[in-house]
């Protein structure tokens, strides 16, 4: 019989239960949750006693290291960084969902993870288009754009608080922001992610460009890219649906986490 992977999930809100209890249904054959833990522990505890077993419940991200293969990172942009290091120089495989916490340290974790043997996988996310981006950024890609939300999604956004945007007077589409991915996660911490992902996977930070627009026609997360390569231009809107346990989530996000899970235990692989 072949080794279970053993999974350690940081972040018990919406993603990291979703994830949970699909890891538990869907890949019992191949993995195992081994560990679940969050900065407030009562929330891992409350995840644990679900699943009826409150040992998966630890009390530090040591712990639920120790007990992992691959440690899924479901929590802050601000914590993201340092579950990676900590998992990576323990040589563990890591997913993270937190993208833009480790886009100014992606460097130094990929060095690491060459150094420790370990893995860092990344979900698409609640975008489409990556895998043709990724081919696309193995010839020359010229221009990489990121549009669109409505306004209740940057409620409380600092950024906005500073800049006197008030959101409940916009009444047509408006640009909040335009600018490239760093200076978009700086300011959008809490929303931009898929632009984290966007620039990983294309032509760097530095240069994908990300324009924020309120849109108050429309109800859902929509996320339109533009992508002008060598090899053809593309295009691709996704209109999200939000997680039901989160209005802040993305469903799509959750679905590809499971998708990335699924191609880490599977043999085959589609997609580049």
């Amino acid at each position: 019989m072949s080794k279970l992977l053993k999974i350690g999930i940081v972040g018990c809100g919406a993603i990291g239960s979703s994830l949970a209890r699909v890891i538990i249904s869907d890949f019992s054959d191949t993995a195992e949750l081994a560990s679940l833990y969050d900065s407030d522990i009562d929330k891992a505890y409350k995840l644990a006693n679900k699943f009826h077993n409150q040992k998966l419940a630890v009390l530090n991200l040591d712990d639920l290291v120790n007990k992992a293969d691959l440690v899924i990172e479901a929590t802050k942009i601000e914590a993201a960084f340092s579950i990676a290091k900590k998992s990576i120089s323990a040589s563990r495989d890591i997913m993270i969902m937190s993208v833009g916490g480790i886009i100014k340290h992606y460097k130094e974790l990929l060095v690491l993870a060459k150094d420790k043997n370990a893995r860092i996988f990344i979900p698409s996310g609640a975008i489409c288009g990556i895998d043709g981006l990724k081919a696309a950024a193995c010839g020359k890609i010229n221009k990489v754009i990121l549009t669109k939300k409505p306004p209740k999604a940057f409620l409380g956004v600092p950024y906005l608080l500073k800049q006197k945007i008030r959101l409940d007077s916009i009444s047509d589409d408006t640009v909040l922001f335009e600018g490239n991915a760093f200076s978009a996660i700086r300011a959008f911490p809490q929303n931009i992610n898929v632009a984290a992902t966007l620039s990983l996977a294309g032509i760097g930070p530095e240069k994908t460009l990300v324009r924020i627009i309120a849109s108050p026609d429309i109800t859902q997360n929509i996320h339109e890219i533009e992508i002008e390569s060598e090899a053809g231009r593309i295009i691709t809107r996704t209109e999200n649906v939000i997680h039901p346990d989160n209005p802040k989530t993305s469903y799509l996000a959750v679905l590809s986490a499971i998708a990335n899970l699924r191609q880490i235990l599977e043999p085959v692989k589609i997609g580049t």
